[in-house]
């Protein structure tokens, strides 16, 4: 019976309908049953729970999350953010003594994806693993099984249905177009596998949003996203170089352009392949590459952003824009996406500084790309002292220019000695700011590292 008709049986159960036979209606909950009790079965020994030692500027914690084994040679995917800023990871196999370490392969902040692997321990048999379905099939109203380790609960399972599909939960960071569940995501049960009554894994959970509202990346997204960093060890997806806008109704009624549908470019990236294609700021982005473009409000944004990060770099892109009340067709050839997550540099002055990315200079509307931005400043620290403040832009050491992480680290160990105070030029906004760092040269034995606190994502 297919789970469609269980749907059914269990409606009319749950209304009180008499004209089922009630032999029937037992057979078909204990088939459901049956099939719930399978799937659990075969997949939750390939579910993983995750722990990792963090450490985030001067606070270390330890993280517990989920995962679930994919081959046998003992590849796992989780949640970016189980994983993010790990020193280090160690995984808990179901039925197996101990625990082992793991090597992250690779992440991608933007799609909230993680591929790790086991170290193996010599003449052990291969790991249990999960197939993998396909996400494209789901249908809203399948019931669904999702596996975790909520609140450190190992192996808990919960049953649901696909809530909905192609959620954008609008943020920019992210590039994914969620299914929605109410099978339960706790706690913990991040990176746990969202599995169909055919036992195939159908999704990664990602997060849970108040009661019965949970969301889950699609595994098709995660296949692609795992195959290039197993591949590659890094993900590259297409660049135009906009910045775009909703195009509402009342904002196309006022231009005079009623029908015309599409999203608003609200800047472009100097140097960029929309610069090169001759898009300009004010132009409505009509198509792109043959898919039509419709965005009212702000989180139908996302279609045309997952577009442009699906191609692949180096592609030739036809694009259709209204301009002046004509149409236009342009042609764009695809860069690579500039890197989107920093490379960190902690300083032992209680601050911490990273690269400018494309993202931080518009993010943060930076008057210029050299430099590098403090991102953290400890209170109470020698930074702190000297008035020094997030989102600040070092651009000089002692008289030495900073335009790099690498001219800022050579700086720092030549011109700022532990025993003298050294100068920064920063600019905060339109300011420029001079900040004296003076080290406590003389201290007191250093305090002991603080115990990990534990948390679960």
């Amino acid at each position: 019976m297919t789970p469609r008709a269980w749907l059914a049986v269990l409606a009319f159960v749950l209304t009180g309908c008499t004209h089922l036979p009630p032999a029937f209606a037992r057979d078909a909950l204990d088939e459901l049953q049956a099939r719930i009790i399978d799937v659990n079965r075969r997949v939750s020994p390939a579910v993983v729970h995750i722990e990792s030692a963090v450490r985030v500027n001067n606070r270390r914690d330890l993280i517990e999350g989920s995962g679930f084994l994919i081959n046998p040679a003992g590849v796992i995917l989780t949640n970016w953010h189980v994983v993010d800023r790990a020193e280090k990871v160690s995984v808990i196999v179901t039925g197996r003594d101990g625990r082992y370490d793991a090597e992250i392969v690779g992440t991608d902040k933007q799609t909230d994806v993680a591929v790790l692997r086991l170290v193996p321990r010599p003449g052990e048999p291969p790991f249990p693993h999960a197939a993998l379905g396909d996400s494209d099939k789901l249908s809203v109203g399948e019931w669904v099984i999702a596996i975790g380790n909520p609140y450190g609960l190992e192996g808990s399972v919960s049953l649901g249905i696909v809530s909905a599909k192609g959620r954008d939960l609008r943020t920019e960071q992210l590039l994914n177009d969620f299914i929605q569940t109410d099978a339960m995501i706790d706690h913990g049960s991040s990176g746990g596998p969202l599995i169909n009554l055919r036992g195939e894994v159908v999704g990664i959970n990602s997060r849970g949003q108040g009661r019965g509202i949970g969301f889950t990346i699609p595994i098709n997204t995660a296949k692609r996203v795992s195959g290039d960093l197993l591949d590659a060890g890094r993900i590259a997806r297409g660049y135009l170089g906009v910045t775009i806008q909703p195009l509402p109704r009342e904002l196309a009624r006022y231009w005079g352009e009623p029908d015309t549908h599409g999203v608003v470019v609200g800047s472009v990236a100097r140097g960029s392949p929309a610069e090169a294609a001759g898009i300009a700021v004010g132009d409505v982005l009509m198509s792109f590459d043959g898919e039509p473009l419709r965005a009212e409000k702000d989180e139908d944004l996302g279609q045309f952003q997952r577009l442009v990060a699906q191609k692949s770099v180096g592609k030739q892109v036809e694009i259709e824009i209204r301009r002046g009340g004509q149409n236009r067709e342009l042609r764009a050839t695809l860069g690579a996406q500039p890197k989107y997550v920093p490379d960190e540099e902690e300083t032992p002055h209680g601050f911490t500084v990273e690269e400018v990315t494309e993202a931080s200079f518009r993010g943060q509307r930076l008057s210029q790309r050299d430099g590098v931005l403090v991102s953290f400043v400890e209170p109470g620290s020698e930074a702190d002292e000297a008035g020094m403040q997030r989102g600040d832009l070092i651009v000089e050491i002692e008289k030495e220019p900073i335009a790099t992480l690498d001219d800022f680290r050579r700086a720092l160990g030549r011109g700022a000695k532990r025993d003298r105070p050294f100068l920064l030029r920063a600019l905060r906004g339109d300011d420029t700011r001079f900040v004296l760092v003076n080290p406590r040269a003389a201290k007191a034995e250093p305090p002991a590292a603080p115990s990990p606190s534990s948390s679960r994502r």
